[in-house]
């Protein structure tokens, strides 16, 4: 037995040795090809400096075109050569090689196969009941440049036979492999391990919706991920240059999984919390559930629609000019006329340059003295538009206004009680007024809570931009009338100009309002979105191909019905093509198995994916602690000690300070918690060395760990009407160790 292991050993480090020789042969050409690139953009900017027009425009498109190549081959070094294709002799005598990117030689051979190109489709798609042409199929397992390892798997063994074909068959499965290896601070991509159904929705049709369901580790969020760097290499000129945003539920799982693109070699990608989707806002802040139920419902848009079309608190009721006999007059009835009349033209502010002729036409009608008709209309207006009084009045009676400015008026109770009558009950109105009490005059990024994001972006639909003035724009120009310190550019905000990206990485650029910016949209826990953020989500894919990730038993959000018609209408007239995941590759067996039948217990609809890993060992109760703190110490440092990689410490949101507290003092986990006591809440990010972490159960949507702590799971569940979905979810996270403490 031991002569026949040695003899196993002596034959996979030759096979290794044999693919490390030709990984250096790639490396070899990247370096080339890297400098190549770097060649590229100097010559670019040696263009510019012809001093014609011509060479500033060959320098911006070679600099450019060399600027996202050498960003591509500098993402691909981790792990560049991942796979090997074995195909039947017939069809290909040469072995093919998978990798992160395309590579050729200096003869312009093929060295390494783009994993999304149709040449390295079957690497996911062959099995051995339909191995389509594959003997041998191998997996690389690097550290970075150096090949520490293969597994194969053989797919047609009589093909073997038949062609006599040398092709030692080596390890025990890449895909266990990979399962069992401990996680840190990031989601990697599973490029070399991507399994037949994942393939399926990966390289699904590019038009319409494609949705993504499973019950939890069985991919869905990494599969869409790779889905979207299919997209854009396929069709790159198209969502390179639309743009493509990928939703998440939290600013800690954006961070999770904001290297998977880079890895894969795509950097066009705009990666937006549900905080930031409105370009340059970044709320972290959640509401508590009462609260948020009421912010996200279906019914928030028409509180907006009216909040938009309300006079700005403080404003004039009433103006009075006499001129020449008459004396001119419109009161609040006929205010209230023309304000009408106004927003039944258009949005708010794209009324702006009409309001002073509309104003000027209603004082007209009312001139009926002899000397005032004689002089004439356009006497009439020169002299009211050379009249202070009345300038001020306009621009005091219909201002410029941003959508931070707007939402703080529901400060004010009579203002919400009155956008909010017949639409919201009293008691929903008392809780929305608590939550702005003390929202300043125009607030924006930490004054707002994540659900306080789609009300403002509805109601800058609603109000629309504020038209900038030009030089043939006489109407307001000639007038003057925001001048003297009212100029629309100096009232205008970042969110009626143009926002700068929300500063996470790759953002492509911004638009304006009413542009259709993105050409994809991928939504990830997309069960949780309510439907004021599928509003808000839509507006940014209305011409979009879309990616819809989740799973209904995982929802936070209590009125299913409700998100679903709000779904439908964000992706009315698409296409749907719908796939579903069936394996747990995330939750061992006996993990899996205890959250499955928390959920049978307690009456989730769950779907309930097939686990494919056992480490026989089962979940730890811990019943009834006298000592709370004692207790949770004792299970997180068992856990930390146990396993090599993350430890999340999962506990209900009124415990969050507490439990990073005792943490903090824990002798025990000095190496590893350093960062414990900023923890992981919405809103901060620890480093990237800390093992141990505390969470809430939303905050865990997305992630996972080698080992998960459960403090107090019951009143996680009690958080929320959608608390037993939430400690579900919590329950799901763990791939290796999971203890609750009750």
């Amino acid at each position: 037995m031991k002569g026949m292991r040695a003899l196993t050993e002596d034959l996979a480090a030759q096979e290794t040795a044999r693919e490390q020789a030709y990984v250096d042969k790639v490396y070899a050409q990247l370096s080339l090809s890297s400098a190549a690139a770097q060649a590229l953009a100097r010559e670019g900017h040696d263009r510019g400096r012809l001093g014609h027009e011509g060479g500033l425009v060959e320098r911006d498109a070679m600099v450019f075109q060399a600027a996202r190549r050498i960003a591509q081959l500098d993402a691909a070094h981790e792990g560049l050569v991942f796979g090997r294709l074995d195909l039947h002799p017939g069809l290909d005598p040469q072995p093919r090689y998978i990798g992160r990117i395309g590579l050729r030689d200096a003869e312009r051979d093929s060295l390494l196969i783009d994993w999304r190109a149709p040449a390295a489709a079957v690497f996911y798609q062959a099995t051995a009941a339909t191995p389509q042409q594959v003997i041998r199929r191998r997996v690389l397992r690097s550290d970075g440049p150096r090949v520490v390892g293969v597994e194969d798997e053989l797919l047609d063994a009589e093909a073997l036979e038949e062609t006599g074909a040398d092709l030692p068959i080596i390890g025990e499965g890449a895909l266990m492999a990979q399962l069992s290896r401990a996680r840190d601070r990031t989601m990697h991509s599973i490029v070399a391990t991507i399994q037949a159904e994942q393939d399926q929705a990966i390289r699904a049709p590019s038009k319409g919706v494609v949705a993504i369901s499973g019950g939890p580790g069985v991919g869905k969020t990494v599969v869409a991920l790779h889905r979207a760097a299919y997209l854009l290499y396929t069709d790159r000129r198209r969502y390179e240059t639309g743009g493509v945003l990928i939703v998440g539920p939290s600013g800690v799982f954006m961070r999770y999984i904001e290297r998977v693109l880079p890895s894969l070699g795509e950097t066009a990608v705009a990666l937006r919390s549900l905080g930031e989707v409105v370009d340059g806002v970044r709320a972290t802040r959640h509401d508590d559930p009462s609260v948020a139920d009421v912010k996200g419902a279906a019914r928030m848009a028409e509180v907006v629609r009216r909040l938009a079309r309300q006079q700005a608190p403080g404003g004039p009721s009433e103006f009075r000019v006499f001129y020449r006999d008459d004396v001119l007059v419109l009161d609040r009835g006929l205010l209230g006329r023309i304000r009408r009349q106004l927003m039944s033209q258009g949005r708010r502010n794209r009324q702006l340059p009409r309001v002073p002729g509309v104003l000027l036409d209603a004082l007209w009608r009312q001139v009926r003295g002899e000397r005032g008709r004689e002089r004439g209309r356009a006497s009439f207006d020169d002299d009211l538009l050379g009249d202070q009084k009345f300038l001020d009045f306009v621009t005091a009676w219909w201002p410029p206004l941003d959508a931070p400015t707007v939402l703080a008026w529901l400060r004010d109770p009579e203002v919400l009680a009155r956008v909010a009558e017949g639409v919201l009950s009293s008691e929903e109105q008392r809780v929305l007024a608590k939550s702005w009490a003390d929202l300043p005059e125009h607030p924006l990024g930490r004054d707002l809570t994540v659900q306080d994001v789609p009300l403002l972006d509805e109601l800058r639909y609603a109000l629309g931009d504020v038209p900038e003035r030009t030089d043939d724009e006489a109407s307001l120009a000639d007038t003057s009338l925001l001048e003297g310190g009212h100029d629309v550019a100096e009232l205008m905000t970042a969110a009626d100009r143009e926002y700068a990206p929300s500063g996470r990485a790759w953002a492509p650029p911004t638009h304006k309002i009413d542009d259709d910016p993105f050409a994809h949209v991928l939504i990830d826990e997309a069960q949780d979105l309510t439907p004021m953020q599928w509003r808000m989500v839509g507006r940014r894919g209305r011409t979009a191909s879309w990616t819809i990730v989740g799973d209904p038993a995982q929802s936070s959000w209590p009125v299913p019905d409700e998100a679903a018609a709000a779904r439908a209408e964000a992706t009315e007239g698409k296409a749907l093509h719908e796939f579903h995941l069936s394996t747990n590759y995330r939750n061992s067996s006996e993990i899996y198995a205890h959250a499955a039948a928390y959920a049978e217990r307690v009456g989730l609809d769950a779907d309930l994916p097939t686990a494919v890993r056992s480490t026989g060992v089962e979940p730890r109760v811990v019943e009834d602690a006298p000592d709370l703190e004692a207790a949770v110490r004792e299970a997180v440092v068992d856990l930390a000690g146990r396993v090599a990689g993350t430890v999340g410490v999962v506990v209900p949101a009124a415990r969050r300070s507490e439990v990073n507290a005792w943490l903090a003092s824990w002798p025990e986990l000095a190496d590893d918690a350093k960062g414990a006591r900023a923890a992981i809440d919405s809103s901060v990010t620890p480093s990237g060395e800390d093992r141990v972490v505390v969470l809430t159960g939303l905050d865990t949507k997305g992630l996972e760990f080698d080992g998960i702590v459960v403090v107090r799971p019951q009143e996680i569940e009690d958080e929320s009407q959608t608390g037993r979905a939430t400690l579900y979810v919590v329950l799901t996270r763990a791939t290796q160790l999971l203890t609750t403490v009750s």
